[in-house]
């Protein structure tokens, strides 16, 4: 079941996770296929079974800014469980997806007779929010040598002796945009830190991070 994948259901007895999961509506989608947008009248909790979905949102002049990127287990909309109001972004599927859907009348329904599972989910948009201030913190204080430091020191790595292999989830493209800059500013960074001695740059999206000392540095920055 999807639901076992996500933390806020994973803590619930295996009888109430079926009860979940029979409220979910199985979607598949197609790589560049809309799972929600703001178009949408009716708030919905949407969790990733298989595959990777982009959320964005348009800005006033209609620039499109990636926000997320949600992988295997991740879900978005667990605002709506409490607000009931529509999504303010726009989840797009970067690849073949699985998803588990479910609507906002269902699922409060289940919260309401299991106040813990409320809770956690409040705690998991806290827990959002307070990433999101975190990241609006970075944006404006830090350059863009510091926040490329502070995303790669955050991936998954293989650690080889004192050196650990990381590759990005995404296009650099998109991890340009997930860090408010652009593609050269980004490669430009990724050479910078390189001739550093911080890391090298494979093949494709692999990156090996040389000095993981040197690279929390220019995270933290001055």
């Amino acid at each position: 079941m999807c639901v076992s994948r996500v933390p806020v259901f994973a803590a619930l007895a295996p009888d109430d996770q079926a009860k979940v999961a029979g409220l979910a509506r199985p979607v598949r989608l197609a790589a560049g296929a809309v799972a929600y947008s703001p178009a949408d009248a009716e708030p919905q909790l949407v969790v990733v079974h298989t595959g990777h979905l982009r959320v964005s949102r348009l800005s006033p002049d209609g620039t499109e800014h990636l926000t997320r990127v949600l992988s295997p287990g991740d879900f978005t909309g667990e605002a709506a469980v409490f607000s009931a109001g529509p999504p303010t972004d726009t989840g797009r599927a970067m690849d073949d997806c699985r998803l588990c859907v479910f609507h906002h009348d269902d699922l409060a329904a289940f919260v309401g007779d299991h106040p813990d599972l409320a809770l956690r989910m409040l705690a998991a948009v806290t827990t959002r929010l307070t990433e999101t201030e975190d990241r609006l913190h970075a944006l404006a204080s830090r350059g863009v040598e510091a926040r490329l430091a502070h995303y790669l020191l955050g991936l998954p790595g293989q650690w080889h002796g004192a050196v650990v292999s990381v590759s990005l989830p995404l296009p650099k493209r998109d991890v340009a945009a997930l860090l408010d800059t652009t593609p050269e500013s980004l490669s430009r960074a990724l050479r910078e830190l390189s001739a550093a001695g911080a890391l090298t740059v494979g093949h494709g999206r692999s990156v090996t991070i040389d000095r993981p000392d040197l690279l929390q540095q220019v995270a933290d920055g001055p």
